[in-house]
């Protein structure tokens, strides 16, 4: 999908300058189309131009072919490209329509100007340009080593409060200029109060601040900011922009993304706890594979597994006709987030060619491709997690000793262990999966139920599915759901938009699955006893809702031994299988089959009648073996079962998290296209950062080995890209202004030395955000007034070498806290499910929610008020709140009449204005004290004798139906100001 960023640009210019954002576009959604639809029959390396036109170059497609020029910039109805992929005339291409949003893609392409990087035109094989990564790593900045300098000597030396000062003075003294002087301790204040918590000091706060006149009084605020439970939703909703948070998942019927608040409130949590950031990296890269993960230091909870839920935020396509390509799709989104957000490069950009740019090939794009290849989600009972672990830990150790008891007492009669036949070859040939041979790092199963290991043939346990516990030695080698974990129930946010069959299923901690395996045959057999449901989770499908992929979804039924999966629709994919156990119901799965006849699943029956009939005959000397003992040993150990399930945690929330599945390497896809897999491609790191040799991963995933080299000191990359993140918020813009791309498409930083000076303070420092917040909060520079000195903008107009601190516009989040805080209605909570989002009148369409919220949001901070891709709130869209598609570490910063119009005539405004002059009036008791008390409300200082002779004039007019209409008013055109909404 196209950023927010480039959508609704002028007519020309991208043609003129285009920006990083509108490349990354063409490259991404733009030039692939091209490329895999369009070159071969219109590019120089096609056997045979047809029509005379070329498509490889933005030249080419203005000068057309036989018909005319193909594109005009800017205007997409004039562009006989755009008339003929829309089938309007010409056809083309001309074996089939592109999907629409390919279509979709290519008009916004054109509309934006049709940007194009500035690139040799290509004439013919030999004169492309030779991707070197080695040379391209040589030749930019952001993959060198970080570099310690000296901090720079200056004239001024009483200037600096901060060694980082130094940094911005002496680049400001090298171009004869002189830093702004200091902003006035009311500014500052407001400053501080919005840049840390997003919240207007109080009137007594102000009153507080300003007459600390002791040294340090700055200091404290700040720390006493930092440590506000406040802090962390402010900070929140910064790294919710680079995760692309949201509660649905968009497109067509925009379905619930089931429990996402919950990575919401752990990364308000994480950041008030000042997690250090490479903790932070390695709970959303592996945060479920941590060996130590964090717990709750209140609750004891699993922090940790939270953090992976980042990966799941993306959009989610029902009933995709190209399952594989719809995985392709959600994969390109995962990488691209994971890349922006904690390296600031576009891999995404080298999904179907090596990256245009920067040292980055197809190889690294896939080789992370396998690292998602080889997870899978989950609704994670995060609760009870650590704790049941521990339980199933003790359970497993329980039960073997009992085992190992019964074993030794029948041994040392002579009773010895029965031997049985294995599985014809010619039957063997066709299983799948055989849980009686399963290695350990294949037993995969999300939760505790299934135990430790599957249950062998010949194997004593305690049946519990009789009127009383039962010694009984099992007749099958199968794996098999544990009594024991009975009764869990799963604590969910209330469905919104919810069609998905298999949320419905009680899978959470209760799930089997098999390795991922490929499909040969379009029949699956698997033999089973119990009830429950089995699932095919086809190239990790999972919103499984309309007209398709029904047939994934299979019951299982009691007295049913096979179970029969018609999957001819997904031969030749990748999938694996999940078995779910009704509620109260027992469930076991021995053999996984595929391509099976009536005859083969008959002799497998025969093997297991044979099986059973020899345990049969072993239970027989067992028990006469065992005697007197079989009943003491029973009691005894369901006894022991029942203390130890009475510490199990039965009710737990859940959260949408990733796990481990089958550690297995993804295929390089010919020109990006999921039909066309070419070389499977090892698992690593970026080449440019730690060569291209395959990661040494033990078992699973990798992911935590991927998450310690994205840490590593040696990786230029993550350090630097957290500090800018920190300085963008703190000084309005980035040392590398584009924040999300430090590649050749980005901006290079204005100041290298200070980013890599701070990138080593911070590392330093414990990797700490809050010190470095404090660090910079509490440097000259960001204490500079945004009064520029007219010399200086004359010789630096953009302010690249910071001569003063810009004014600031707060965010939409922030502007409707504030208004909130101002009314009184402000409800400081935290946490828990988001309020529905209000809908107004005007949003309407597919998969709107079945509920709209309170106008105000019940008094919530906005970031607890729901996200939901297809209806977000106008308000927060005017003040260009992103759409939460990929990441945005640089949100727009617009100013256009429909803000005013909204601040002006929202409903939700002008109650807001009518609660604040309502404070007003009940807490003070004269006009002067009422006006200045406004004042030091909204903007932390008083008002101006002007300002207060205008204000008495206003209220004194007569205008007003009453004396609280005027107030209202008064409220409202304060509301109104530029000051109100922006930080000077």
């Amino acid at each position: 999908m196209v950023a927010t960023a480039i959508i609704g640009r002028t007519t020309h210019a991208a043609e003129l300058s285009p920006t990083s954002d509108e490349l990354e576009f063409f490259e991404k959604e733009v030039r692939p189309v091209l490329a895999e639809h369009c070159y071969s029959c219109h590019s120089v390396d096609a056997k045979k131009v047809q029509a005379g036109l070329l498509v490889d170059s933005r030249a080419s497609l203005i000068r057309g072919g036989d018909s005319g020029e193909a594109l005009v910039p800017g205007d997409a109805d004039a562009s006989l490209l755009i008339e003929a992929v829309r089938y309007d005339s010409y056809e083309m291409p001309p074996k089939g329509k592109l999907p629409d949003q390919d279509i979709e893609a290519l008009e916004r392409w054109v509309e934006m100007g049709a940007p194009w990087p500035v690139e040799d035109a290509p004439s013919g094989e030999a004169a492309l340009p030779e991707f070197d990564l080695l040379q391209r790593k040589s030749d930019h900045w952001a993959w060198q080593p970080i570099k310690s300098s000296a901090v720079p000597s200056v004239e001024n030396e009483s200037w600096p409060r901060d060694d980082l000062d130094h940094f911005v003075l002496a680049k400001l003294e090298q171009a004869n200029l002189q830093p702004a002087g200091d902003v006035d301790r009311a500014a500052i204040l407001r400053r501080l109060y919005f840049d840390l918590i997003g919240l207007p000091p109080t009137p007594e706060q102000t009153a507080a601040f300003l007459n600390d006149t002791a040294p340090g009084s700055t200091k404290r605020l700040v720390d006493e900011l930092l440590d506000s439970p406040h802090f962390g939703e402010r900070w929140g909703r910064h790294w919710l922009d680079l995760v692309r948070y949201a509660e649905s998942r968009g497109h067509e019927f925009d379905n619930d993304a089931p429990n996402a608040y919950q990575y919401r409130d752990y990364v308000i949590r994480g950041l008030n706890a000042d997690v250090p950031y490479d903790q932070w990296v390695r709970e959303h890269i592996a945060g479920d594979l941590l060996a130590h993960p964090r717990l709750n230091p209140d609750k004891g909870f699993n922090e940790s597994i939270l953090g992976t839920g980042f990966w799941f935020l993306g959009e989610w396509v029902h009933s995709p006709v190209d399952i594989r390509k719809d995985e392709s799709d959600r994969f390109d989104n995962m990488i691209d987030v994971m890349s922006k957000t904690f390296l600031g490069v576009t891999v995404a950009c080298a999904r179907c060619h090596d990256h245009k740019f920067d040292a980055i090939s197809t190889a690294d794009y896939y080789s992370l491709s396998g690292f998602l290849q080889s997870s899978d989600y989950c609704q994670v009972r995060f609760e009870s997690l650590e704790h049941n672990q521990e339980i199933a830990d003790e359970l497993a150790t329980l039960d073997q000793s009992y085992q190992n008891e019964i074993t030794a007492l029948l041994a040392k009669s002579g009773v010895e262990e029965p031997s049985v036949p294995s599985l014809a070859d010619e039957a063997a040939s066709y299983v799948v999966v055989d849980f009686g041979s399963i290695t350990a790092n294949d037993y995969l199963q999300q939760g505790f139920a299934f135990g430790k290991r599957a249950r062998l043939a010949g194997e004593p346990y305690l049946a519990m599915d009789v009127e009383s516990p039962a010694l009984r030695f099992s007749q099958h080698s199968a794996a098999v759901s544990d009594w024991f974990w009975d009764g869990l129930e799963s604590l969910s946010q209330e469905s919104i938009a919810e069609r998905n069959r298999l949320q419905t299923l009680p899978s959470s901690g209760r799930t089997l699955r098999t390795p991922t395996f490929e499909l040969t045959h379009g029949d699956v057999y698997c033999r089973v006893r119990g009830k429950g449901h089995v699932v095919a989770c086809v190239d990790s499908h999972r919103l499984v809702a309309g007209p398709l992929h029904g047939e994934t979804v299979k019951p299982i039924k009691e007295g049913e031994p096979w179970v029969h999966m018609k999957l001819k629709r997904y031969v030749g994919h990748r999938l694996h299988l999940e078995f779910v156990p009704d509620q109260d119901s027992q469930l076991q799965v021995s053999l996984v089959t595929q391509g099976t006849n009536s005859a083969i699943r008959a002799q497998i029956a025969k093997r297991e009648d044979a099986v059973a009939e020899i345990i049969r005959g072993y239970e027989e000397a067992a028990r006469k073996a065992l005697g007197d003992q079989e009943a003491m040993l029973v009691q005894s150990w369901a006894d022991a079962r029942a203390k130890l399930g009475t510490r199990v945690k039965r009710r737990s929330h859940l959260a949408m998290a990733m796990i481990d599945g089958t550690g297995e390497d993804d295929r390089i896809l010919i020109r990006g296209n999921s039909s066309k897999p070419g070389d499977v491609e090892p698992r690593h790191f970026l080449t440019a950062i730690n060569g291209n040799q395959p990661m040494a991963i033990p078992t699973g995933s990798g992911r935590l080995e991927l998450a310690e080299q994205i840490n590593d000191p040696n990786n230029p990359l993550t350090s630097r890209v957290i500090v800018n993140r920190i300085w963008h918020h703190l000084m309005g813009r980035g040392i590398v202004p584009t924040t999300d791309d430090f590649g050749v498409l980005g901006q290079r930083p204005t100041h290298p030395e200070l980013l890599d000076h701070l990138a080593i303070r911070f590392v330093d420092d414990g990797r700490s955000i809050k010190r470095m917040i404090r660090t910079i909060a509490l440097s000259r520079s960001y204490q500079m007034s945004s009064q520029a000195d007219p010399i200086a903008v004359e010789a630096d107009p953009n302010n690249l070498l910071w001569h003063h601190r810009p004014p600031k516009r707060l965010e939409g989040e922030v502007i409707r806290d504030a208004l909130l805080a101002l009314s009184g209605r402000l409800a400081r909570q935290p946490f828990g499910p988001s309020v529905p989002i209000h809908l107004t009148d005007f949003m309407d369409g597919r998969g709107k929610p079945n509920v709209s919220g309170p106008m105000d949001g019940d008094g919530r901070r906005s970031i607890y008020v729901a996200v939901r891709r297809n209806f977000l709130s106008p308000f927060m869209l005017a003040f260009d709140t992103p759409s939460p598609f990929s990441t945005m570490g640089r949100r727009n910063v617009s100013n256009v009449p429909a803000q005013s119009l909204i601040l002006m005539n929202d409903p939700f405004v002008v109650k807001q204005a009518k609660g604040w002059a309502d404070r007003a009036i009940e807490q003070r008791d004269n006009e002067l004290e009422r006006i200045q008390w406004m004042y030091e409300s909204a903007l932390a200082r008083k008002p101006t004798d002007r300002e207060l002779q205008f204000a008495r004039a206003f209220l004194g007019s007569g205008n007003s139906e009453s004396e609280q209409a005027a107030w209202q008013d008064f409220a409202h055109a304060i509301i109104n100001t530029k000051e109100f909404i922006f930080l000077r």
